[in-house]
């Protein structure tokens, strides 16, 4: 048996449903690319063929944590979930390559990976000796991200030496912005050493542009589109002629909206103090700012929103957090619609974007001035246009798919004709 897949239609990357086609006339496939996308403690994965036909995804969690996991869908439609002592990313990843052994009819072509920082790095990239040191030069710009992320492309040279790799960063979509936009305003010295605006979330608001393209036509992309990347991380991109003019996050992926468990923007005389009346170091603040803030510092509950919303009738710090979140980010949508000089199309997307109608609604509320309005029994079922019908703007709802983007730019990459068994034992 030979296997394919189909997403349904408009479902989220993390509730995507898999079903395997048995068909004679189905020819089997012989490259595949497994994408990578690691977070602070998860290992997101997929499997895609150079067409971009999803054939398996899973995911590693709690890596780093007691009761480590492993969720995969296999070649047969089952779901398995497994508990695995997962200390570190490398150990999660030959935990998946170990799966992926078990699986007759998976040979890879390629790993293609999501980098969080790039930094002058424009464009994918395949990995060489010369770009992985390149890439431990940044470690100081993303310390929380990179050596995780660096650690998987080592780990799969050394099982796999032969197998092609790529790279796709999360800063490469916004190198498109004004140096006006990423400047900051420190000394000219420290923006030479790299002290400026990144931004993040590229890869996602590449997908949802592209999207756009596709559901509404070119002439919507190259408008004034504003994207609300809400989830555990959270940003805004302004974005004209499919480029990015400005984003919400700067320096790194904590500044900008309140987040789950990140600050968002902070006055950095709140820092000073710490320092000076906390006695705080580096790691500690860093932990605070990341990891003990944002929805989960506020709420004193959780940093998970669908939570915080069953709580939010009965407990005031619940409801707290929610008010904040929601009121903090309509004044970055305003800042961002300044960018753009108005708002031809909103798009809501990522975890809380697609699949919170509450929280789009609170974050819309109040934007009359920007005539953003949402028509409610569209947002109550999150239907892909939520704004009342021929208004305009037009407000959106797209799920986002960065690992798709990431195996476009692999199969781009790379021109493969030998794949590489997995169905072997790992050395």
């Amino acid at each position: 048996m030979y296997f394919s897949a189909l997403q349904t239609k408009r479902s989220p990357p993390d509730q995507w449903l898999y079903f395997l086609i048995m068909d004679e006339g189905f020819q089997k496939v012989t490259s595949l690319a497994l994408i990578l996308n690691s977070g602070s403690s998860s290992l997101k994965f997929a499997v895609y063929t150079p067409d971009e036909q999803l054939c398996l995804a899973g995911k590693l969690t709690r890596i780093g944590l007691p009761n480590g996991q492993f969720q995969v869908t296999d070649q047969s439609n089952q779901t398995h979930v497994s508990q695995h002592d997962l200390p570190d990313h490398a150990t999660a990843l030959t935990t998946l390559f170990n799966w992926l052994s078990t699986q007759t009819n998976v040979k890879l072509s390629a790993v293609g990976h999501r980098l969080v920082h790039g930094g002058s790095h424009r464009t994918p990239q395949r990995v060489t000796p010369e770009l992985l040191t390149d890439l431990r030069l940044l470690i100081p710009l993303a310390p929380d991200h990179l050596p995780a992320e660096i650690s998987l492309i080592e780990t799969v040279s050394q099982l796999y030496p032969d197998l092609p790799q790529v790279v796709c960063f999360d800063t490469s979509f916004h190198r498109t912005m004004p140096d006006t936009a990423t400047r900051l305003p420190l000394p000219r010295q420290l923006a030479d050493e790299g002290l400026i605006r990144y931004g993040f979330h590229g890869l996602s608001y590449e997908y949802v542009v592209n999207q756009l393209a596709k559901e509404a036509g070119p002439v919507a992309a190259q408008g004034r589109v504003l994207i609300a990347h809400l989830g555990n991380g959270a940003s805004m991109a302004a974005v004209y002629q499919g480029k990015s003019l400005d984003t919400t996050m700067g320096f790194t992926p904590t500044g900008g909206l309140m987040m789950g468990t990140r600050t968002g923007d902070l006055d950095p005389g709140v820092l000073l103090y710490l320092i000076r009346n906390r006695q705080m170091d580096a790691s500690t603040l860093s932990h605070l700012l990341n990891d003990e803030s944002g929805l989960q510092g506020v709420s004193g509950i959780s940093s998970d929103m669908q939570e915080l919303l069953q709580q939010e009738s009965h407990n005031q710090a619940a409801a707290q957090a929610i008010d904040l979140f929601c009121y903090l980010a309509r004044k970055q949508l305003g800042a961002m619609a300044t960018v753009l000089n108005g708002v031809d199309t909103l798009i809501f997307t990522g975890g809380i974007g697609e699949n919170a109608p509450a929280i789009r609604a609170r974050i819309c509320d109040q934007l009359d001035f920007l005539g953003i309005k949402i028509n409610p029994e569209r947002n109550t079922s999150s239907a892909a246009i939520i704004s009342p019908e021929g208004h305009t703007p037009i407000v959106r709802v797209i799920p986002t798919n960065e690992e798709i983007i990431i195996a476009r730019y692999t199969w781009q990459l790379l021109s493969l004709t030998n794949p590489t068994s997995l169905n072997s034992s790992l050395p």
